[in-house]
């Protein structure tokens, strides 16, 4: 196994992976009585039965292992897929799901992602270190149950690295954040707002790429996901709880990713520049992606993104929608 870059689009990818034969999902092996034997990264709380737990993934697309071993084929560019691939169980329960835990049970599996990330930017390795959810059979979920994952790699993502760019170069020209630019004209409109708490807004991007996509970011500016506590955590925590009541209404299937300033501790090579400003040019959030049975599809060949629903109406939709109503 691994890693191959594409020379136009910049894009790493995961090449062959001879080991990752298919781990059954009956017995469920993120049940507490049916894991399979491997050491706890994290229990949380620390004491007392365990709510959350990580471990590292039975397959993972990451090796923890060695040293990228950079070379090149030709005019190709290659490595070792090194990095860390962790599973974060979100509760013992197998029939719950993220959206129906208690808010004080989220806030501890937002706690999981921030002390793993932080952890593994530990390891000057590690470029980029972020956590995300499958959830439901249309998104690619491994298992049923309730589960999401934290990755290191030794690489920045492509769409990470267009975020950085874009918000460094919104700084150069303006001395502001493209992020809290984007934030303070839409809750000026309102149009596309669809729910506050405390700090924290959840809103549909006004050039959303699918129906009712939603992205929840903090007001005040914070480059680093993983530096969020205390009041502010549990404030997060209520907000992202509603907004998944809300889209799961709409349709249980989605992607959720947290998007977090990349591992300052590289001072050399492709992200240097950026660190000059980042922490005044780029913002952290959480970026939600339904997936529409009917309109699963959502670009086209030319990756130009079709979405037929307007943020405008999602929002609207999803504003009308009861968080509490039982699901």
């Amino acid at each position: 196994m691994e890693l191959r870059k594409d020379p136009i689009t910049r894009s790493w990818v995961v090449a062959g992976h001879p080991e990752r034969e298919k781990i059954p999902a009956d017995p469920c092996p993120l049940c507490p009585e049916n894991r399979i034997a491997t050491h706890d990264l994290l229990s949380l709380p620390p004491q007392g039965p365990w709510q959350v737990r990580v471990f590292p993934h039975f397959r993972p697309l990451y090796r923890i292992e060695g040293d990228p071993a950079r070379g090149a084929e030709g005019i190709y560019d290659r490595m070792d897929a090194v990095g860390a691939h962790e599973i974060v169980v979100e509760t013992p329960e197998h029939t719950q799901r993220l959206s129906q835990l208690p808010e004080s049970h989220v806030e501890l599996v937002l706690e999981a992602y921030a002390q793993r990330m932080t952890d593994l930017k530990r390891d000057a390795r590690f470029k980029y270190v972020t956590a995300s959810k499958n959830q439901d059979e249309l998104s690619g979920q491994e298992w049923p149950h309730a589960h999401s994952q934290v990755t290191a790699t030794t690489f920045v993502p492509r769409r990470v690295l267009y975020e950085l760019r874009s918000a460094r170069d919104w700084y150069r020209e303006r001395e502001r954040c493209v992020f809290c630019d984007i934030l303070r004209q839409e809750v000026r409109q309102k149009k596309r707002i669809v729910e506050s708490v405390g700090d924290y807004y959840a809103f549909c991007p006004y050039a959303a790429r699918v129906p009712f996509e939603t992205w929840i970011i903090p007001r005040t500016h914070n480059h680093l996901f993983e530096s969020v506590a205390g009041e502010n955590r549990a404030h997060l925590a209520t907000l992202l709880r509603r907004t998944l009541r809300r889209l799961e209404q709409v349709t249980p299937n989605y992607h959720m990713v947290v998007h977090t300033a990349p591992n300052t501790l590289l001072t050399k090579g492709e992200l240097s520049d950026y660190w000059r400003t980042i922490a005044g040019d780029y913002h952290w959030h959480i970026e939600i992606l339904p997936i529409l049975k009917s309109q699963s599809k959502s670009y086209t060949i030319k990756e130009v993104y079709f979405n037929g629903t307007m943020p405008e109406e999602a929002a609207a939709r999803l504003r009308q929608m009861d968080p509490e109503k039982a699901q």
